[in-house]
Parts: structure tokens; sequence; C-alpha cells
């Protein structure tokens, strides 16, 4: 029987502008579209766990504003646990301002919010309710002693922790120890170890250096060519499979979640991670993010028109 997920992250609302290209500092582009949707990462991986049909509890604070509303009932509507977002009366909702270019490729600017007052005590009282095995995914959209004392008691519990480091920053060694699989992408890798990953050779190096600082299991996301994963001694290239990308928003998001919910479903890891890059690839032909994440029967079509 699969294992449940618990969530503990961001809500945004997106505010998207599609364009031909992104604007250079100082400079003024003209763009089309423009889009609202429902985002913050953590809400993206707690949506992409639902859908494709974990058991979801998510950790969160939104604002008391329209923004936070509207998150909630889009929570309730997917079936996410909401027993631990709480409303803060003095903060607004998290926002992201979201640039993206005719290839798919886009800028992100976060406006946090309520993200960052998110209250260590439900933190606390969400993991005290696990009782026996659970999946805990975290980034860094919150605040980073928040998401240290989380691995810290997941750690205690023998809780399986995955974490998404992203916006990437400085992260304490011990931290590193508890992790089960830790998912950058090559830019994050890179502030991570020093390493600039720009390919599978230097994926490697990264992931090794990652290895030596502690964390048992590395997933370094590459975009268009899939996921190195390197667990013990082995490294492997996952691809993903050939897509045109129209919008990558939130496909690290989706790639998490999915992987969560393989995981939690007793899958080996390399059947994990193959199962995440066919999520993701479906994710970025379309454009927003919570809006683009797939459904399970989506995913599994992919996976029987691969082995055809």
């Amino acid at each position: 029987m699969p294992v449940p997920i618990y969530v503990i992250g961001s809500s945004n609302t997106d505010l998207v502008v599609k364009t031909e290209r992104l604007p250079k500092p100082g400079e003024t582009v003209l763009g089309g579209t423009f889009l609202m949707n429902p985002g913050g990462k953590g809400a993206n991986q707690a949506v992409t766990a639902a859908r494709l049909g974990s058991h979801v509890t998510f950790v969160a604070k939104v604002g008391s504003d329209i923004f936070g509303k509207q998150a909630m009932q889009q929570f309730q509507r997917e079936n996410i646990g909401t027993t631990f977002i709480t409303t803060d009366t003095e903060h607004p909702s998290g926002v992201a301002l979201i640039g993206v270019d005719a290839s798919g490729q886009n800028n992100i600017i976060v406006a946090p919010g309520a993200n960052s007052h998110l209250d260590i005590r439900i933190v606390e009282q969400a993991l005290e309710r696990v009782e026996g095995a659970a999946i805990v995914l975290l980034q860094l959209e919150i605040p980073i002693h928040i998401v240290e004392f989380a691995i810290e008691r997941c750690a205690a519990k023998g809780l399986t922790v995955i974490l998404n480091p992203a916006p990437v920053q400085a992260l304490h060694e011990q931290v590193l120890r508890h992790l089960h699989i830790i998912t950058p992408n090559e830019f994050e890798a890179g502030m991570l170890t020093g390493i600039e990953v720009v390919d599978v050779t230097t994926a490697e190096q990264a992931a090794q250096k990652l290895q030596a600082l502690g964390v048992a299991n590395v997933v370094i996301t590459l975009g268009a060519k899939g996921a190195y994963l390197r667990s013990g001694t082995k490294g492997k290239l996952i691809a993903a499979p050939p897509v045109t990308a129209v919008d990558t928003t939130a496909a690290g998001d989706c790639f998490n979640g999915a992987l969560a919910v393989a995981l939690s479903e007793g899958v080996a890891l390399e059947e994990a991670v193959t199962f995440a890059c066919k999520a993701a690839s479906i994710s970025v032909t379309r454009m927003g993010a919570q809006s683009s994440i797939p459904y399970r029967k989506e995913v599994n079509e992919i996976s029987l028109l691969s082995v055809l």
C-alpha cells in the first residue's frame, strides 16, 4: 500500500507573461498572452502528487486575501489535505512574476509574503501526526530554519526526505546527511558544489561531490536531456521523452512530485526517476504551473507509448 506524502513548502499565485524573448537589464519588451495561475513550488509539488494518485498533506501558509482563498479552494478541489495550512492575517499571499519566452524558457521573481512566516509549530504538529512510513518533500521557498527543523525531525522519525534545493542556497552538511534524495537542476547543482554542470560528465562530478557531502542519492535534472541519477557507486542518465517545450514553469516541481509518488508506491529509484521524467515532459508542453500538471492516466499513456 502506498505511503502518504507530506509536502512542506510554498504557495504562490503566478502572474505570467508570454513574450518572444526575455528582456535584458533595463530593457522593456512587449509581451503577448497574460495568465494568472496558482503556483508555488510546494503547492505545485503537492498538486502533482495528488493528481498522480497519492494521499497528500500540504503544510503551508497563505494570506487572508483573495489569492489565499483561491489557493485553499484549489487544494480542496485536488483532494489535498489542508489541516496544516494556516492563514496569515498580517502578510499577503506569495506572488511570482514570470516571463516566458518563445522557446519555453522562463525567469521568475518571487515575493514570498506569507510563505516567509510559516510557523514552525505547525510543521512540528504535522510531523508528529505521521505514524509509520511517509515521504516528506521540501523546497527552499520557505525559511531555511523551517526546512532544517523539518529535516531533523524527519530523520529522528525515520521518514524519507526528498529536498528540491530551489531557490538554491547554502546547506549545512548535517542537513545533507539526513536526506534520502536531493534533486537540484544544473544551475543549483553547480551552486551547491562549485562544479559547473554542462553535460553528463560534469553532472557525474557534481553528484559525486554531493554524495561526499553526505547525501545518499542524487538526481540532477537536466531539462530536455532528462535527469542524471547517482545512487551508491553507480550513475546513469535517464532520458526524457522528446517533446516541444511551450513553458518550463513548474517542470521541476512536477518532476519532484512525481518522483515522490513513485517512491511512495515502492518503485525502485531508477524507475521512479523515469516516471518523473515522463510526467515533467508532459508539463512543459502546456502553459502555466498547476495548469500544466498531468494526471496519472496521461503519464501511463506515455509509458505505454514508450515501449511500443
